[in-house]
């Protein structure tokens, strides 16, 4: 099964380091393999997108080195018996 924007967020793990020596601490837009768009907020980056691109059809990605920009770690103190 294909995820929604699987290929968008392929493309930034791909370029990440390319993208970080141009954008690093920036939100960029990418749909179908392009940066459309370079924002400093990600609110901002969602709705100038939307004005010309369908919600759903982008990425917006914080840019920064390692994973730390799309990874979340979550805890829980439910225990399991």
């Amino acid at each position: 099964m294909v995820m929604p924007l699987e290929k968008e967020f392929r493309f930034y793990l791909d370029h990440q380091d390319e993208l970080v020596s141009k954008y690093n601490g920036k939100f960029v837009v990418i749909k179908n393999g392009d940066v459309i768009g370079v924002f400093d907020d990600e609110l901002a980056a969602v709705i100038e997108t939307q004005k010309a691109h369908e919600l759903g059809t982008f990425l917006v990605q914080k840019v920064e080195p390692g994973t730390g920009a799309y990874t979340q770690v979550f805890h829980s103190r439910v225990a399991f018996a």
